[in-house]
Parts: structure tokens; C-alpha cells; sequence
């Protein structure tokens, strides 16, 4: 049964990295659909997106948005304190804020490029954040509605699938991220059974992550934003509260851990 099936009401949507890239892309076609409600858009700099102050205007009392940084734990629970204050369920919560090589991260090739401000950078973006703003918007899954958790992971996040090595704090990262994810998806379940915890993975896709290691992707496989945020939309979609805890590409296919 699909989400969009099992909704009573029309969907509260939180949308963690949504000034651009897939976020900014999700954000644009949820709020296209009958079934969402209303959005909130947050980003370090939402209030300051032309993006976001485009759409907003185009779907006027849809789209909310605040700057939060999910790399500091208080932004994250002011904006769940001003939430609560607004709704009193949330249906979708989607993170897709990651880093790769930017705000101190590195995408190192080998063990004497790594540094502890790296990893702490890595981690503190692609795995804390998502999971720090889960336990704060806690109170709004909780109870019997249907609703969705996804988190952008990423196919070099899997141990087992991992045969090239490099990129230690990314790959490091986003399988703490499936961890972390994985066990709040247990922790979830207790509290609402009808909610889903996704785990996903883009493909490549044309952003700033990806632009300086976009040299050897063949064009097929490099998707647009678009292209993307649809096919992970379509597997939120799809999944219910039997997969919940698991980790799914872009096209449907599982990925081991």
C-alpha cells in the first residue's frame, strides 16, 4: 500500500537541504501533488533562496521556510519548538543535506589525507544532522498516523559493496547514517506502527557533491535533479511499514549493508 493511499489527511512535510539540489527538487513536486498540505522548506539559508521565495509565492499558505543548521543541534530544536507550536502530526520527513568535499569535509583518496577536522565535518553533516532531527520532530510521528522517514544515504556507504576503498569520511559517514536510521526505524515502530524509515540512495546526480567527480560518469548515469528527486519520491511512495529500516537505490533495487 502506498503512502499516499494510507494518508487520512493531507501531508505535513519537512524537507531538510531544500534551497537547492534534490531537496529543492522534492520540495517543487510534493508541492505539486493533492496530497501534500504543507511544506516546510529548511536550509542553512532558506529564507534567503530566491528558489524557495519563487515557489512560495507560486503556492501561496503551502510552503513554509526556515534556516537551520543541522550541524548545531540547538537551530534543530528551535524549529521542532516552532513546529509543534504549528502542527500536531508530521507525515513526511525527508534529509538530503550531505556533505562531500565542502565545509571542511574531504573526499580523501588515501589514509595519509585523513584529518580529524574531515571526519568530524563529514560526520557531523551526513549522519548526526538527519538523525538529531529525527529525535527532535519525534513528538509529531508519534501515535498511529501514517508517515514517512527517508534519508539520502549513498551506495559507497555500504560496507559490503564497498571494493574501491577511498573517500574514508563520506563512506564512513553514510553508513553511520544507515546505523543510526536503522535503529531509529526499531525505536520508531514501537511508537507508531505505521510509520517508515527509508534509507536512499540517489544515483549520481548533478549537484555541487558531485561536480568534480563527474569527469568519468557516463551522461546516462548522471542524473538531473529532477530526475532524481522523482525517483526517490516514487520509492517513499511505495514502501510501508513492512520495509521499514532499509536501504533502496533510485530504481527500487535493495543495497546490503
Amino acid at each position: 500500500m502506498t503512502l499516499s493511499s494510507r494518508l487520512q489527511e493531507a501531508a505535513n512535510i519537512v524537507i531538510c537541504g531544500a534551497s537547492r539540489g534534490i531537496g529543492l527538487a522534492m520540495t517543487e513536486q510534493l508541492l505539486a501533488s493533492p496530497h501534500t498540505g504543507c511544506i516546510w522548506a529548511i536550509a542553512r539559508s532558506a529564507c534567503e533562496s530566491p528558489e524557495l521565495d519563487a515557489l512560495q509565492k507560486r503556492y501561496p499558505g503551502r510552503l513554509e521556510r526556515a534556516n537551520v543548521d543541522v550541524s548545531d543541534e540547538a537551530s534543530i530544536g528551535r524549529f521542532a519548538s516552532q513546529l509543534q507550536g504549528q502542527i500536531s502530526r508530521l507525515h513526511v520527513l525527508i534529509s538530503t543535506a550531505a556533505v562531500l568535499h565542502q565545509d571542511g569535509a574531504r573526499a580523501e583518496k588515501g589514509l595519509a589525507q585523513l584529518d580529524q577536522q574531515s571526519l568530524h565535518a563529514a560526520f557531523q553533516t551526513n549522519a548526526f544532522g538527519p538523525v538529531l532531527l529525527l529525535k527532535h520532530l519525534l513528538p509529531l510521528l508519534r501515535g498511529r498516523h501514517a508517515c514517512t522517514v527517508a534519508a539520502l544515504s549513498a551506495r559507497v556507504g555500504s560496507i559490503g559493496d564497498n571494493h574501491l576503498g577511498g573517500w574514508y569520511s563520506y563512506r564512513a559517514s553514510k553508513a553511520a547514517l544507515n546505523q543510526l536510521m536503522h535503529t531509529a526505524s526499531i525505536e520508531l515502530r514501537r511508537l507508531n506502527p505505521q510509520s517508515c524509515v527509508l534509507l536512499l540512495h540517489p544515483g549520481t546526480t548533478d549537484t555541487e557533491l558531485s561536480k568534480p567527480f563527474q569527469a568519468n560518469v557516463p551522461s546516462e548515469k548522471l542524473f538531473s535533479c529532477t530526475y532524481a528527486a522523482n525517483q526517490l519520491l516514487a520509492q517513499i511512495d511505495r514502501h510501508d511499514p513492512e520495509q521499514t529500516g532499509s536501504f533502496w537505490a533510485w530504481d527500487g533495487q535493495p543495497i546490503e549493508w
